[in-house]
């Protein structure tokens, strides 16, 4: 499970549901899949019934879910209510899955660098530097660039969910990502608690993400530990 909280984490129980989200709308939990007993699943994320029934009632309030009074929690599917959380991509190696989680290195105003993917007119950007965690294991670092049209953000608005805070701060959705997948040299600034040398040969996953009206708002990369990360999609 994920260690002790920082600034910006989303409380455990909306943290859950966020997982579950994640999982639905990238078809791991599939419509008519049964969840697991509702102590298995407080068992597995660590925390009470009570915090576990809070975020199951998050989950059924977005549709994806239906709860059977003695019967149990079936998923309904409904990958339209799923919205951005289903853009995390990455799973856990070898068992797939994992809560995900980010703690934030940095977020500055600053111009946009050149062979920067087209996410705007404007000159400057708010840069976003983060490490990506799966039930706790530190698997990933993302430079995410927004456009400067987009005023205001602070290091105290951020969760753990970029565009959650987009959505409640800026008025921003996304709706859709382009994805590219290859490879990439662990840059310089990702942290020690990585504990991968700077220059590492990392999975990367390099995207471009659109806002509700379809015009390009945000672009990042992820490197990604392919021994402890793997990049998942399911088509349809």
């Amino acid at each position: 499970m994920p260690q002790g909280p920082h600034q910006g984490a989303l409380p455990a129980y909306l943290r859950i549901a966020e997982h579950l989200t994640i999982e639905i709308g990238a078809g791991r939990l599939a419509a008519g899949d049964t969840l697991p007993p509702e102590r298995r699943l407080a068992a597995r994320y660590g925390v009470s019934m009570m915090t576990l029934r809070k975020a199951l009632g998050v989950v059924t309030e977005r549709g994806l879910i239906e709860r059977r009074q003695g019967s149990g929690n079936y998923v309904l599917g409904g990958r339209e209510n799923v919205g951005t959380y289903a853009l995390f991509r990455l799973e856990a190696v070898p068992g797939g899955g994992g809560l995900p989680t980010a703690e934030l290195l940095s977020i500055d105003a600053m111009t946009k660098p050149d062979g920067l993917a087209d996410i705007g007119a404007a000159m400057e950007g708010w840069r976003i530097r983060r490490v990506r965690a799966l039930d706790g294991r530190p698997v990933a670092v993302e430079e995410i660039w927004l456009d400067g049209r987009y005023d205001g953000l602070r290091a105290d608005h951020l969760s753990e969910s970029l565009y959650k805070t987009y959505a409640d701060r800026l008025g921003l959705t996304i709706t859709r990502a382009e994805d590219r997948v290859g490879l990439g040299a662990l840059p310089g600034w990702a942290p020690e608690t990585l504990r991968l040398s700077p220059g590492a040969t990392m999975g990367l996953v390099e995207r471009r993400s659109f806002d509700q009206y379809g015009k390009p708002a945000e672009a990042s990369c992820s490197w990604f530990a392919p021994d402890r990360a793997r990049y998942y999609a399911r088509v349809p």
